[in-house]
């Protein structure tokens, strides 16, 4: 059954022979709401294979998160609601009608040009008259730190925005003030919303410095628990467990592991 090679159409047809009646009782039992998370983890996953530079992995995750795409349009298609092609017409039309410097009369020289008429064309397809829309455009279930990305850019493009980067600094250091003079009075809710805005004024500060935070903050995860993983396997070699260890042991195997690690990235 197996070919050397398969079409787009071929996933299309197996997927829907999974759906049948004859295919498989998982496959058919799956929803939307159901399919969800596992669009989610793959999305991750094809993050993960770019941050690898390993193109085999990305091109096995890119065919794992096509078949989400393919699998929800075909419950799509037997609930008479659309279809693959219906996909695909739409981001084929959406492509065609927002590059209108490409297939049609404007202009844009840089790329900055380009995605200026971007947020100008889509704001004419989906009608949206004011700034606060566009704010309100951008969906609720995005992880908070890109969302809060994606909604500074929006406002920043009315204006709405520091003209240098040492007034965000200065925003960080207010906010962070605000937090500690909150912090005494064990107010939860308080607490809370300083912290808030403590996060939300790095994700600004990211912005400036042109770091997306999702991305920076993924990046410190990985390298703090690959320095962990160090202390936790010298702290073994020594015979010793690291929670009989005191913290100023284990600061100092960290601080070994970031030597050791630094040196390898130069």
């Amino acid at each position: 059954m197996l070919k050397d090679a398969y079409s787009f159409n071929d996933l299309v047809e197996i997927m829907k022979f999974l759906r049948s009646g004859k295919g498989c009782p998982w496959d058919r039992e799956q929803s939307y709401k159901d399919l969800k998370k596992y669009l989610i983890e793959e999305t991750y996953e094809v993050l993960e294979a770019i941050d690898l530079e390993d193109s085999g992995k990305l091109s096995e995750e890119l065919g794992d998160l096509l078949l989400q795409i393919v699998f929800l349009s075909q419950i799509a298609t037997e609930e008479g609601k659309f279809d693959i092609n219906t996909v695909i017409t739409g981001i084929c039309r959406k492509m065609i009608q927002r590059h209108t410097h490409v297939f049609g009369q404007d202009i844009a020289k840089t790329a900055q040009d380009v995605v200026d008429r971007w947020e100008i064309n889509k704001k004419k397809e989906k009608g949206i008259r004011t700034q606060t829309e566009v704010l309100k455009d951008v969906p609720s279930n995005l992880p908070a730190l890109m969302r809060s990305y994606k909604i500074q850019q929006k406002a920043a493009q009315v204006g709405f925005d520091w003209d240098k980067i040492e007034d965000v600094f200065s925003k960080v250091d207010e906010e962070i003030r605000e937090l500690k003079s909150v912090y005494a009075s064990e107010e939860k809710t308080r607490i809370e919303d300083e912290l808030g805005d403590v996060l939300f004024s790095i994700v600004n500060l990211a912005r400036f410095l042109d770091v997306h935070p999702e991305l920076a903050l993924t990046g410190t995860i990985n390298k703090f628990i690959k320095r962990f993983e160090y202390v936790e396997a010298k702290s073994k070699k020594q015979g010793r467990e690291l929670k009989y260890m005191t913290l100023a042991e284990m600061d100092k195997l960290w601080d070994e592991a970031k030597i050791i690690f630094a040196q390898e990235n130069n």
